[in-house]
């Protein structure tokens, strides 16, 4: 193993919109609980825009203020909170080159895939993350602290990979696995138990005894709408409300508590205009709207799914599929092994629609799936679809594609949408149709131990997903494709090539021809990666 250097080559995140590439950022010191990785290759994600656009206003940037010790906190390099210059980088894999005598966990020579989405560690609002709070991985060498990597419940955020893989294809995991969480996270169907319950009403309660005699809540809180101006600066795990005024839901959802369920009793009532709900907390808080025409507030309840996972039968459309998170979205959809259903993937660009195409259209005859493509800039999408992804972040265009819903449809708001953005919903229509309204952010430990499983059992080949490949060089070039969507797909950078610029598979061919020699039918490999490795 090659001695480790006094300095090496960093991304830098200064400040609001600031980039700086830093050629001589020193290599941190190993304490006794803590690893040295090296870095092999890291993803961009377009979560790394919005921690440029915010810098220290972002959440995850912020103190970390329980789950570890301050004391501890003290001891790691990489820790920097707050206006500390930030190296991105969540999406990497690496080797550990070093260990301090108290790691347990790991030693020297491990290949790992990192889990940045560190829940246990807790900042105000947020959570510690690799590459936000911690220094990320878009530099050669980070510094990692086991006490960050390895949960109280012993938890493990390093995940031990095998030299099969190329680095690549272990890098694509990360982005990979937050489709692959989208679909398996848990919902619930019933009131939190020893959760906060909210019940507005301004007369009978018909249901809530029921509702809540088998999970109980540690409080039950009865009001009149005329009294929510008394809880400002609450927040509530359950919000159950008996009527159909649009102000009084929009007043009532400023009070949902992360993960939290409101539930619409209207009685036959109806809502009289589109209602303003804030789309980014049903992605980054995991709010849910549900309802019932009825009077019994268990109905609403009982048409929430286990999960966001593909039924037999449905009627799947991804809308924006050509961009890099829709192929994913669209892979999965075809690989999923769910019998009867049919596929159909938007984009308002044919060339992007033929990429997919050539990429999705042989795995989907392999396994006999139905698979449609429309560019929804000429040709007007029917409603009746069972099953929506929708890779478009801009709130009209959410609302716009919920109303393409039929009954017992779900719909996964799978963009993210910052919190606190508000779009104009038929709340009436979704709880008529019974449409079930989803979001996630991020992934955990068995999205990317179920993504590794499909690598290796050759389910999927996450390679398709790369468009790109960059050293430390061609990364503000990078993140501006990124920013501006441009890019075909996910770009990699591999942080000990120094001056390579930003290169596209497409171009491979005139820029690093004996690169493109070994990709096979324009599609990134292992060999390909050695390839470019070999001067490194």
């Amino acid at each position: 193993m090659s001695q480790i250097p006094a300095h090496q080559h960093a991304i830098q995140i200064v400040g609001v919109d600031e980039i700086v590439v830093n050629d001589s950022k020193p290599v941190d010191e190993v304490g006794p609980h803590q690893l040295l990785l090296q870095v092999e290759a890291c993803g961009i994600c377009f979560s790394d825009t919005k921690l440029l656009h915010a810098f220290d206003s972002h959440p995850r940037k912020a103190e970390v203020v329980e789950g570890i010790a301050p004391d501890a906190l003290a001891e790691i390099p990489s820790y920097k909170p707050g206006t500390l210059p930030a190296v991105p980088g969540h999406e990497p894999v690496g080797r550990i080159v070093a260990v301090g005598d108290q790691v347990t966990h790991y030693k020297v020579g491990d290949r790992v895939l990192v889990q940045a989405d560190w829940k246990h560690l807790r900042t105000p609002t947020s959570n510690g993350a690799l590459g936000y709070n911690f220094e990320g991985a878009l530099q050669e060498y980070v510094v990692i602290d086991e006490r960050c990597a390895v949960s109280p419940s012993g938890e493990e955020f390093l995940i031990h990979v095998t030299d099969g893989p190329s680095a690549a294809a272990v890098g694509l995991i990360e982005p990979w696995a937050t489709v692959e969480g989208s679909y398996a996270w848990a919902e619930r169907n019933h009131v939190k138990d020893d959760g906060h319950l909210l019940v507005v009403s301004e007369g009978e309660t018909p249901g809530l005894e029921a509702l809540t005699a088998e999970h109980v809540p540690a409080e039950v809180l009865t009001i009149g709408a005329a009294d929510l101006d008394t809880l400002e600066g609450r927040t509530f795990d359950d919000i159950v409300y008996y009527g159909a005024d649009a102000d009084v839901i929009e007043q009532l959802a400023a009070l949902l508590g992360t993960r939290s369920v409101f539930c619409i009793v209207l009685d036959g009532a109806t809502i009289g205009r589109k209602v303003s709900l804030d789309i980014g907390r049903v992605h980054y808080d995991f709010i849910r709207f549900v309802g019932t025409t009825g009077s019994d507030p268990a109905e609403g309840y009982a048409w929430i799914p286990a999960n966001g996972d593909l039924r037999a039968g449905d009627k799947v459309a991804i809308i924006g599929a050509a961009g890099p998170m829709g192929l994913m979205h669209t892979m999965r959809a075809v690989t999923s092994g769910v019998e009867g259903i049919t596929v159909t993937g938007t984009d308002l660009s044919d060339e992007r629609l033929r990429h997919l195409a050539e990429t999705v259209d042989p795995v989907a005859a392999e396994r006999g799936v139905e698979v449609s493509y429309v560019n929804t800039g000429e040709t007007q999408l029917q409603p009746g679809f069972t099953h929506i992804s929708c890779m478009v972040p801009v709130p009209a265009l959410v609302s716009q594609a919920v109303d393409l819903a039929a009954e017992d449809a779900i719909f996964n708001a799978f963009a993210g949408i910052p919190a606190g953005t508000l779009g104009e919903f038929d709340l009436q229509g979704i709880i008529e149709r019974r449409i079930f309204l989803l979001g996630t952010s991020g992934s955990d430990v068995s999205d990317m131990r179920t993504v590794l499983r499909k690598i290796e059992e050759g389910i999927i080949d996450t390679h398709i997903s790369l468009d790109a490949v960059t050293g430390m060089a061609g990364f503000q070039d990078a993140i501006d494709s990124v920013m501006n969507r441009t890019s075909g797909g996910k770009i990699m950078v591999y942080p000990m090539l120094h001056d390579l610029p930003l290169t596209r598979l497409v171009d491979m061919d005139e820029k690093l021809p004996h690169v493109a020699a070994k990709l096979k039918d324009g599609i990134w490999t292992k060999e390909a990666e050695e390839a470019l490795l070999a001067g490194a």
